[in-house]
């Protein structure tokens, strides 16, 4: 299986996630055009995508849906909820109501060969999720948009070899910039965003042998860097290598998506 970041931060987020047989999207919170250009930098047309899964319907997850079905007439996915409200948005523009495909959290469904498990989220959205994939004994795991993470989150994203986790922020920063009180306690509350130090701490609670690759994603443009991101997850990280003796080295396995351009191409380890 195979992952890349097409656009990663506060302003946009789209990611490929991919198997053998099938290509699927994961959000779509760019520009259409933007998004073919990403598809286009990993040999991967448009039209041969068998879905696109929403997370929440926040603009910077849903920007390019509109565009992308009606042009593919690609599937969209998400929970019956999220799916209204986008169909409800006059900026979206006409969705066929066709496209729309409901999913429910905890119940597992199949985009060709790849098993497809939503699972709910702590964010101030409507009904809000993210997704693991499995397909030919290979899982990737991606976690965004959460305002605290707890067992349940540990235990969906177990057994990931490939992970995009979200850090948001540095706290620090969140709370001696610019932004308003009001947004402050949003971000940092329970249905905000995980900050780099909790982003290091889920990830240290599911860090196992066979993990190959940890992608940092979701930075905030004005309350993250990332080298700050990097440094304060690969702290972390290395106190759980070392305290459980894994045979992992941080500086190849850790990485942070691109803002505005597709980053590498993450794939599984063969067996």
């Amino acid at each position: 299986m195979k992952l890349c970041s097409l656009a990663s931060g506060s302003s946009g987020n789209c990611t490929f996630v991919g198997s053998s047989h099938a290509n699927i999207l994961v959000d779509a919170g760019v520009s259409g055009k933007r998004i073919e250009y990403g598809l286009s930098c990993i040999d991967v047309k448009p039209a041969d995508l068998e879905g696109i899964l929403i997370t929440h319907e926040h603009s910077d997850h849903i920007q390019g849906i509109g565009v992308l079905a009606r042009r593919y007439h690609t599937p969209i996915y998400g929970t019956r909820e999220t799916l209204l409200a986008i169909s409800r948005m006059k900026n979206m523009g006409d969705i066929p109501s066709e496209l729309f495909r409901p999913v429910l959290p905890d119940e597992g469904f199949y985009i060709s060969d790849i098993l497809v498990e939503p699972f709910s989220t702590s964010h101030d959205a409507i009904n809000p999720v993210c997704y693991t994939f499995t397909s030919e004994g290979h899982k990737i795991g991606m976690a965004t948009d959460l305002g605290v993470y707890d067992d349940y989150i540990v235990s969906k994203l177990s057994g990931s070899e490939i992970l995009l986790m979200e850090a948001n922020h540095d706290e620090n920063m969140l709370l001696a910039g610019a932004y308003p009180y009001y947004l402050k306690q949003r971000i940092l509350g329970e249905r905000g965003h995980l900050s780099n130090e909790n982003s290091g701490r889920l990830l240290g609670s599911i860090l196992h042998d066979k993990i190959c690759h940890i992608t940092l994603a979701h930075l905030s443009k004005e309350n993250n860097f990332e080298d700050l991101a990097y440094e304060t997850v690969k702290l972390e990280l290395n106190k759980v290598i070392s305290q459980n003796a894994f045979s992992l080295k941080t500086d190849s396995l850790l990485s942070v998506a691109k803002r505005d351009v597709p980053s590498e191409m993450l794939c599984t380890l063969t067996t």
